[in-house]
């Protein structure tokens, strides 16, 4: 295994924005050189991640603009309905009430549009899986380091078949990490949005343990458990 490629992940053509998070095709190719394969994998999986990343980066921006939008008509809606009403009572404009319970029902519309459509929730939910994408990078970063040094430094146990194997474990790892965080991220999606029942997918991974099978239930009245009357101990007569 060679050193730690130093040149970027392929990314899409023109240096755009890659907007599917779906990743390339696994790259086949001829094991003969086990080093150059390696270091393949690694800018393949590498790149996944850091598209992954870029995406939901992407998708927060949209998002929390929208949000923001909403929730500043959700608190002028609420100052318009609390003063227009003083102003009202005051004489300063009068019939101005009415128009506050008019602000009051736009900002509450505002509020459920927000909550609707998932904006506030949405954009936070991009950042936080992102960040924790992120982390996996780095974690894989190091732990590909250690194996290279390991590699330079030369093997103190095993075989090159052992290190490739620990190498390609590595990989495994975080390829399977970043795909339980975006599965976890579109589960919380789907909980948040569904009106009905969860889908069959999320019942399965959330029903609870059932009950044990266990007998008829008991009677109200319920009887004592028998047992042997405990006769009192007799002394032995007496020896005259």
């Amino acid at each position: 295994m060679s050193q730690q490629p130093d040149t970027p992940p392929p990314g899409p053509p023109g240096g755009g924005v890659h907007r599917d998070p779906t990743g390339t095709p696994f790259p086949l190719g001829d094991w003969g050189e086990p080093a150059d394969r390696l270091d393949e994998l690694y800018r393949w999986v590498e790149g996944h991640a850091l598209r992954t990343a870029e995406w939901y980066l992407c998708d927060r921006v949209w998002k929390r603009r929208g949000a923001r939008v909403l929730r500043l008509g959700t608190a002028l809606g609420a100052i318009a309905g609390a003063t227009m009403p003083l102003l009202d009572l005051t004489g300063v404009a009068r019939g101005a009430a009415g128009w506050g319970y008019v602000s009051l029902l736009l900002g509450a519309a505002c509020l459920a549009c927000d909550r609707y459509f998932g904006l506030t929730s949405g954009w936070m939910r991009d950042v936080a899986t992102a960040q924790a994408v992120q982390r996996r990078i780095q974690t894989l970063r190091f732990d590909w380091a250690t194996e290279c040094v390991r590699e330079v430094l030369g093997p103190t146990e095993g075989t090159a078949s052992e290190a490739a194997e620990r190498c390609l474990t590595v990989l495994r790892r975080f390829a399977d990490d970043v795909t339980e965080l975006v599965r976890a991220e579109t589960a919380d999606w789907m909980v948040e949005f569904r009106s009905g029942p969860a889908p069959p997918a999320l019942q399965s991974a959330n029903v609870p343990p059932g009950r044990p099978a266990t007998g008829p239930p008991p009677s109200r009245f319920t009887m004592p458990p028998l047992t042997r009357p405990h006769l009192p101990r007799q002394r032995p007569p007496e020896t005259r």
